[in-house]
């Protein structure tokens, strides 16, 4: 039974994650099977996706087809069909912001293993895809590093925790003043100095969103208040989150600092499997592991994150979808750096919130925080 063919969809396989996903897979042949493909505008790659590895389903959102080719067959499916198709035993939600979403309660509602790497699926809908997975036995296994450090640290564990500690490598800017923060570049912004990831993440980490979406999806993952969720700078990305016990005992995972193990592990699970491809430490290279708190009025980004977080309703969907908008703007030169986190924090302050929201409040929230981000800046959506 461990050694059967397992059967995977990737939704967003042309995006970074989904790429490491298929890195992984080519890995593992005798392990997984690619049985579904979903991809967004880059047909292109999606085209050799196919070619390679003969899935029997796929979605593009592209009018531009990825060329047929003579040997290879699949059936036309949404990324929802995808994610829900009986056939399917793991599916990777590997595409980012609110596009996400609605495959992701697909699978959920399907009673789906689902490898998750979207956060604002959780930020923006926790509650509903939470009840959801219990109600439809569905499991919710985490790809970021920081969720499926903890993951790993909570095994063979029955006890409630005392305390997550997230670690955030700082991103590039982690000691820049206000000043320098406001001149920073678009090119600076992608830089990231540990990991291999998307445009969006990327600047999300460098104004440390990302650690503030993470905090909300740590919440919402493993059952535990905001309040006793702490964040750490540990620029040299190896201790990837700790788990601190009721007896002040801590657990740490460490690795190299590379998606594809935190992937393989979402996807062998409760298995660990040999992969040469993947990175190993050296120990005798490593002079120092420092740990830092964050200054939350240099990246205000976390601090508007972790009080949206704390007070929860519509208030997460509102920071997802503010901030979906004002990061393409920063990448399309529309706006600086530093405004960013002024965007975001205005249409939170203008925001009315719902308690327990329903999908469709959801999802107009949504809408009205790409508006009002669009408004504040009196310009045309990105």
């Amino acid at each position: 039974m461990g050694n059967a063919l397992k059967q995977v969809a990737v939704v967003g396989s042309t995006g970074s994650i989904g790429r490491q996903t298929l890195e992984v897979i080519s890995a593992l042949p005798d392990r997984f099977r690619i049985i579904g493909l979903a991809a967004g505008k880059n047909t292109d790659l999606l085209a050799r996706q196919i070619n390679q590895f003969q899935p029997r389903f796929v979605h593009y959102q592209s009018t531009k087809a990825p060329p047929r080719l003579s040997h290879t067959e699949y059936e036309f499916l949404s990324p929802e069909e995808i994610a829900s198709h009986p056939q399917v035993d793991i599916v990777v939600m590997a595409t980012s912001g609110k596009w996400g979403l609605s495959p992701t309660l697909a699978a959920v509602k399907a009673g789906k293993k689902i490898a998750l790497a979207n956060k604002e699926s959780l930020v923006m809908a926790g509650e509903i895809i939470t009840n959801e997975a219990k109600l439809n036995g569905a499991q919710i296994l985490p790809i970021d590093s920081e969720h499926s450090a903890i993951w790993q640290c909570l095994e063979g564990e029955n006890q409630k925790v005392t305390r997550l500690i997230l670690t955030a490598s700082g991103g590039p800017f982690h000691h820049y003043s206000p000043a320098q923060l406001s001149k920073v570049t678009v090119d600076q912004a992608l830089r990231h100095p540990s990991w291999r990831m998307g445009r969006k993440v990327t600047i999300d980490s460098a104004t440390l969103m990302n650690k503030g979406l993470e905090v909300i999806e740590a919440h919402w993952l493993f059952d535990i208040p905001v309040d006793n969720i702490k964040v750490l700078i540990h620029p040299q990305s190896i201790v990837h989150s700790m788990v601190e016990f009721i007896d002040g005992s801590i657990k740490a995972q460490l690795s190299y600092p590379d998606m594809r193990l935190p992937i393989q592990y979402a996807l062998s699970y409760p298995e660990r499997l040999a992969n040469p491809q993947l990175p190993r430490l050296n120990w005798e290279g490593i002079k120092k592991l420092t740990f830092e708190p964050p200054d939350l009025d240099t990246f205000p980004c976390l601090k508007l994150a972790m009080e949206a977080g704390r007070e929860g309703e519509t208030y997460p969907a509102v920071l997802c979808a503010a901030d979906e908008v004002a990061v393409d703007l920063f990448l399309s030169q529309g706006i600086k750096f530093t405004d960013i986190a002024r965007l975001v924090g205005q249409a939170l302050e203008e925001h009315q919130a719902i308690s327990h929201p329903t999908l469709e409040e959801i999802m107009a929230v949504d809408n009205w925080a790409r508006e009002k981000v669009v408004q504040l800046v009196g310009g045309d959506k990105p």
